[in-house]
Formats: C-alpha cells, structure tokens, sequence
C-alpha cells in the first residue's frame, strides 16, 4: 500500500500534528510500504499562469511541468491521497489551491486518468473559528471531478489561534478522539479492492462524455475528445470497469 500526502503548508501547527496523528496506523509495520509527502508551496512554488497549453496540447507543456510531474506521479501511484489544509481567509490555502490549478487537466470534461475512478482520498482541515468545511470543499471539487469518490474529510474548528501545545487538554483530547477514529475506519479498508464509484460521479461522467462525443464529432483531432475516444470511453468502456486485455 502507498500513501500520497500533499500538506497545504510548511508551517508544522496543529493541522500538521493532526496528520501525523491520522499516519500512526499506517506506519510501515502495519504493511504500508511507502509513504510519501510533499510540502507547498516548496514543492511547487508556482501558480498557473493560464497559458491553457496542458489543456489544449499536453501538460508536458506546462511551464512548471518539472515540479508537477513528481507530485502527480506520486498520486497517481498512491492507493490513498491524503491532502490537508488550515483555513486561510475561509478557503484552502493558497498554495493548495495553486497546486490543485495545475491538475485541471485532468478533470473529467478534459482528460481524467481511469486510475482516479478507484482510488481514496482523506482530506484534513483545521481553522480558527469558521472555514475548516470550506477549505474541505475547496479539496474535494477537485477530487470529486479527477473522478474519485471515496473522499473522507475531517474538520476541525479552534477557538483560539495558539500552537498545539498551547491548547487545553479537553481540546486536544476531543481533537484527537475525533481523528483517531478517522484513521481507525480508514486503516480497516482493503486497499487491494478498488473503490466504489459513486451515482454522483457516474453522471458527471456520462454528461461529460456527451459532450466529448460530440466533440469527437466535429473534430477527431481535438485532444480531449481523441483522449476519451483512444480510451473506449465514447463506446461502451468506463473507467470504473476493469479494462479488457
């Protein structure tokens, strides 16, 4: 099993403990065999600058393609993505969200890689005060349309803005009971089995494949639509079934 983490900030406060407490079951004697983590923005300190080349051609074209590829190589590898984020200005942070821009290639009404349809995702949030949930919401759209389903989110809301130690042993304590029981229901899914894909997903994929058939229609040559037609896709295979040999 290898696990995928992309940590919205540098900073090591209470969102960071969180994470670290949601790992503890899978440390490499619980048979995880490789976790890796990345850290933003210094693992990708660029923000998209809207040229649409990784749309329109290939994302190989991107122009920050080299600090992408690693962190989407490690995704695609994973059998679950953990993304965690504090609530800056009741949103993920900007690094986060920066990130997540380089990947709107691969959203469904583009070119969704099939490996999505099976994977997990956790998402981890923490704020002062309101926008923990919003934070979550701003990870898992992006989620949700890469074409995963199973995505866990755990939210957490402090009434003051002091480090982890600074918080009161009732705090801690709820916080704590609160993600060890994430990690517990998470720790106990058999990751050799791919996720279920949800009705919700299923029908953004089938209004996007509308669309991209039509596309297809028009022009063979468009990359969207020649990525869903080379995949089966405007016929009868879906990314959700296994895929014939």
């Amino acid at each position: 099993m290898k696990i995928t983490v992309i940590n919205g900030t540098g900073k090591r406060g209470v969102t960071y403990r969180l994470k670290e407490m949601f790992l503890t079951r899978f440390e490499p004697n619980s048979g995880t065999k490789e976790i890796t983590e990345f850290y933003l923005p210094k693992d990708c300190p660029c923000f998209c600058g809207g040229c649409m080349r990784c749309c329109v051609e290939d994302e190989s074209k991107c122009k920050d393609f080299e600090y992408v590829r690693h962190i989407a190589k490690a995704i695609m590898e994973a059998d679950l993505i953990v993304m965690t984020s504090p609530a800056y200005a009741m949103h993920a942070t900007g690094a986060m969200e920066a990130l997540l821009d380089h990947f709107a290639p691969r959203w469904m009404p583009h070119r969704p890689a099939h490996e999505m349809f099976g994977k997990r995702a956790v998402i981890i949030t923490q704020c002062l005060g309101v926008g923990a949930k919003q934070a979550a919401k701003d990870i898992k759209r992006s989620l949700s349309w890469w074409g995963i389903s199973d995505i866990r989110v755990f939210t957490g809301a402090l009434m003051e803005n002091i480090a982890w130690d600074g918080l009161s042993e009732k705090r801690k304590n709820k916080l704590t009971a609160k993600i060890e029981r994430l990690s517990k229901r998470t720790s106990r899914i058999n990751f050799d089995k791919p996720a279920h894909t949800s009705i919700a997903t299923k029908l953004k994929f089938t209004i996007c494949r509308f669309i991209q058939k039509k596309l297809y229609k028009k022009n063979a040559d468009y990359a969207d639509a020649a990525y869903w037609h080379s995949r089966g896709w405007l016929g009868r295979s879906r990314p959700w079934k296994p895929r014939s040999k």
